[in-house]
């Protein structure tokens, strides 16, 4: 009998440990990747992109808001916000002191969904057969998005959901091109819909959820390098398998880090957050990019 029943108690307690190595540990495993990118021209001069995603972010997540302050120490010359930063009515405060080192060089941003309804409790197991894109929402938005948007727009950041910009960045000319969240129906590309102009030193296409449809539709307008987020990587992943789901149209393969979409650089961000609602990640820390723009390889 004692055999019959260790068996069971080990496993659960392997499964108590995996919890809370999940929603303790690696949950606050903050990581930064780094990618070269090939996209400028030939002679120019590297810049860097340092892109934060989902944050979820709740007024006392000081570790997370602390981290972020520090990668000012990069010095990044843009800074771009692929959505998903709220968790918390009252987190505005907490997230500007989070991005405050950055507010004095360029910014651009997204919505996601969750910027304006607040989270709820959900069964994490229905993302292996569905996205969350068909959840019954409120009739209304119920986070301060609008208010999110004018701090960061009032601190000279760019408000990039179904619109355009062409701006100097270092010493480079970068045309952008951004939409709002396709995971709740609010991506209008055909209000940006345009080839990107050739005299660009850089076009960049800016969203949260990574759409193919969207993304096809970036890369034959001409855009070099698209931005996104949204995946959180899968959140929960098998250790040399990878994510299970993808919560949106992408393939697995390319749930997070840099790949291409036809002729275009794409990079997915697993993002710094979770739900409060699900806080818990495992073989996927949260993570922000620095992603160094060079010039492009010569063509052979």
């Amino acid at each position: 009998m004692r055999k019959a029943v260790a068996v069971p108690l080990s496993l659960l307690g392997l499964g108590v440990a995996g919890l809370g190595y999940a929603t303790v540990v690696e949950r606050n495993w903050f990581r930064l990747r780094r990618f070269d990118v090939p996209v400028l021209p030939a002679g120019v001069r590297p810049i860097r992109i340092l892109q934060i995603s989902d944050l979820h972010l709740t007024p006392r997540r000081t570790r997370l808001i602390n981290w972020v302050r520090s990668l000012a120490s990069l010095d990044p010359d843009l800074i771009v916000n692929t959505g998903d930063t709220l968790a918390h009515p009252d987190a505005i405060p907490a997230y500007m002191h989070a991005v405050e080192p950055f507010l004095d060089r360029p910014g651009l941003f997204v919505y996601g969904s969750n910027d304006m309804y607040s989270p709820h409790f959900k069964n994490p197991a229905r993302y292996l057969w569905r996205t969350s894109k068909a959840d019954t929402r409120r009739a209304l938005p119920n986070l301060p998005w609008q208010e999110l948007g004018t701090a960061m727009t009032s601190a000279g950041w760019l408000d990039m959901n179904n619109s355009t910009a062409r701006l100097k960045v270092a010493h480079l000319d970068i045309h952008v091109g951004g939409i709002n969240d396709s995971h709740i129906d609010l991506d209008r590309y055909d209000q940006i819909a345009a080839p990107a102009p050739a005299d660009a030193d850089l076009r960049l296409g800016v969203m949260h959820s990574p759409e193919p449809r969207n993304m096809t539709r970036f890369a034959t307008d001409g855009y070099q390098l698209l931005l996104a987020g949204h995946t959180h990587g899968g959140q929960l992943c098998i250790p040399f398998y990878g994510a299970l789901v993808t919560n949106c149209g992408i393939d697995r393969a390319r749930v997070r880090g840099l790949s291409h979409h036809n002729s275009a650089y794409l990079h997915v961000s697993a993002g710094l957050g979770t739900s409060p609602t699900a806080p818990a990640r495992f073989a996927c820390p949260p993570e922000a990019t620095l992603l160094t723009l060079v010039p492009a390889r010569p063509a052979r």
